[in-house]
This record gives C-alpha cells, structure tokens and sequence, in this order.
C-alpha cells in the first residue's frame, strides 16, 4: 500500500512538473472573447461610445486581455462621425495565470463612414492610436471595412477585415478578420456570435470565438 500510494505520488509530482515546464503554445488554443459595445446618444450630434472586452487564452481560462474604452462621438451627418476617446488594457503577454501582466494607455481617433449598396450595409472605420506601454510610445493606423446584410427583422450576418499598420517598427503589424451574426432582441439590445481569424507579424495565427452584447440608447427623448 505504501509502495502504491509514493507511486501516485511520485507521478503526481512529476505530471506537474511537466506542465510547469511545458509552456502551451497560443496560436494553437481557440480562444474567446466576451464583449460589451455600447451606443449612448447625448444629442443630434453628440453621443458616448463605451466598450469592455475580455478576452481569454483558451475557452473560459487564463485571461489574456482586459480593454476598456469610452469616447466622445459627433455625428457629421447620418453616414459620417467621428469619435476621440482614452482605452486602458491590462495584458497578460506570457500565456501565464500568474506573470506576464503589463498595463497600457491608449488615445484613439476613429472616423466612421457607413454606406449602403442595396441592402448590403458597408462600414468603413478608420482609427489613429497612441498607445503608452512600458515607457514606450506606439503609433498605429488601423483600417476596417465591414459587410453586414439582413436576414430578417431579428437576424443579420456580417463580415469584416481590420489591417494594422505601425509607425514606429515594421509597416504591417497584424490583420484581424472575422464573421458571425447578430440578433436583434430589440431597439435597444443586440446580441454577436462570431469567429475571428488575428494573424500577428512574426508571431503566427490565432482562434477566437466572440460573443457579445451591444446596447444602443437614445437619451434625447
């Protein structure tokens, strides 16, 4: 019995020292991201855009990144605005519980053009970053096309192509591209289920899932 039980113990101790010494491969793990997108209108030409992201390593374990922003929205006209607004992340870089986590601080520039080809809904967005992070500053330009059309009164399907371009090192840093639907439980709230492709200069591909929630509210009435 003792000669069994310092077996178990003996795997049991060097299992975990495998998995300590093991460090799992991101761009092999799916992924999720869980987000909130809110539309918050002030005025005719004034509005609040808020978001929270939370974004994970693996499905529902190890949290890979924290974002939030809020911005000042103005509305130029019904197909063109512009917002301005601070984003503070905390990321974890090292595919690690418990090290690896570094703060950053982000001032954001987007100008937002929609436009429609029948009933074919085409959104352009183009973003300036200045990102602070370990005293060091990044400058980014990011550029967005989506395409979403109708199903029906609830549903609709959308795709999306977002390229990153850094000022400071190489020109092409990353490219996002996704995919889903959404559903519309009413004026006022929306629901996302998604996949998203992120490939990284240099780093490789990774998976992820999205599911979110978008809440629109008009504080004009």
């Amino acid at each position: 019995m003792r000669k069994l039980l310092l077996l178990i113990i003996t795997l049991f101790s060097f299992n975990s020292f495998s998995q300590q010494a093991t460090t799992p491969d991101p761009t092999k793990e799916l992924g999720v991201w869980y987000m909130y997108n809110g539309s918050h209108q002030i005025s005719d030409k004034f509005g609040l855009k808020s978001m929270a992201h939370f974004r994970f390593f693996e499905v529902g374990d190890d949290m890979q990144q924290f974002i939030g922003r809020l911005g000042a929205n103005y509305k130029f006209n019904k197909n063109i605005n512009a917002t301005i607004g601070y984003a503070f992340l905390n990321t974890d870089e090292t595919f690690s519980i418990t090290a690896g986590d570094f703060s950053e601080h982000r001032i954001y520039e987007d100008l937002n053009v929609n436009h429609k080809i029948a009933s074919l809904n085409l959104a352009h967005r183009f973003r300036g970053e200045q990102r602070f992070f370990k005293s060091t500053t990044g400058n980014f330009f990011r550029y967005q096309l989506a395409l979403s059309h109708p199903i029906d009164e609830k549903w609709s399907t959308y795709i999306y192509n977002e390229t990153f371009l850094d000022f400071e090192g190489e020109a092409y840093n990353q490219n996002w591209f996704g995919t889903g639907f959404k559903y519309k439980v009413s004026d006022i709230i929306k629901l996302q289920a998604g996949y998203q492709l992120i490939n990284v200069n240099d780093v490789g591909n990774f998976n992820r899932i999205q599911l979110g929630i978008a809440i629109t509210t008009d504080h004009r009435k």
